[in-house]
């Protein structure tokens, strides 16, 4: 089953370089179709990411009001969801079904053919940045591969600082160094895989930040929005607890 759905994304890629001839600017086509294609699944996603956020302070309020009573924390916890009909599994969800078609991108782009360029940028897009350094010189051309892994560092980066508009102030630090680490990391995988991997990820972070920009916080802002009016909306629960009246003493009789 995987070795036929990797073979159709060959077929696939080898069709739109026949198409625009050229095999760097067919990763990059491929791409863009294949996040058109999983756009919905991304937007839902990010619907489930803004309502989780939104409901967050009322979900940690419930924690903490029954942090001795778990199952009567389980049970307001259900309660919200229930309310406000929220899935916590819905954002992960559209992530996990669309990790296939990125694995299968990412053994497509490593498979392309040992002659495969990207017009005069790149002379070949089937070597490393390292072997490009050893066969060419930094002078000869090997800097241009560089700045492709440069771009693959940036753009892991960028998408991260971007969301952590939406995140407490005290999660930013946080989040900001896992970002340059993680960021780290990616410059190093970058330096040693098919340059062909880099365009395929290259494209497909400058189409997450586009989409971040112009789309995701759009549509967090008006999840928020339509949360913030439903609690304003909905009659304030009172709890209510009784006291249990003595039993009086009974006069004894005389």
């Amino acid at each position: 089953m995987w070795d036929w759905f990797i073979n159709l994304m060959t077929s696939i890629l080898a069709g739109i370089e026949g198409w625009c001839g050229d095999w760097g600017m067919a990763v990059i086509i491929l791409t863009i179709i294949i996040r058109l294609l999983i756009m919905p699944l991304m937007t839902h996603s990010t619907r489930s990411s803004a309502r989780m956020q939104a409901l967050q302070p009322k979900l940690q309020e419930i924690q903490d009001r029954y942090a001795d009573d778990p199952q009567r924390a389980s049970e307001e916890l259900q309660r919200v969801y229930s309310e406000n009909k929220f899935n916590p599994l819905g954002g992960c969800l559209p992530i996990l079904l669309q990790m296939p078609i990125f694995f299968a991108l990412f053994t497509v782009a490593q498979n392309v053919p040992g002659d495969a360029n990207f017009y005069n940028i790149l002379p070949s897009i089937s070597i490393s940045v390292s072997t490009a350094l050893s066969q060419m010189g930094w002078v000869g051309g090997g800097w241009v591969y560089i700045l492709f892994d440069i771009a693959f560092g940036v753009l892991t980066f960028v998408p991260m600082v971007m969301n952590m508009q939406n995140l407490p102030e005290e999660q930013r630090s946080t989040n900001m160094v896992m970002g340059v680490v993680i960021s780290i990391l990616m410059l190093w995988f970058g330096w040693n895989v098919p340059v062909a991997v880099l365009l395929y990820y290259d494209a497909s972070a400058v189409w997450q930040v586009a989409q971040q920009k112009f789309v995701t916080q759009r549509v967090m802002d008006e999840v928020k929005a339509e949360q913030a009016k439903k609690d304003a909306e909905m009659p304030v629960a009172v709890s209510v607890t009784r006291r249990q009246k003595k039993a009086r003493p009974h006069k004894k009789s005389k």
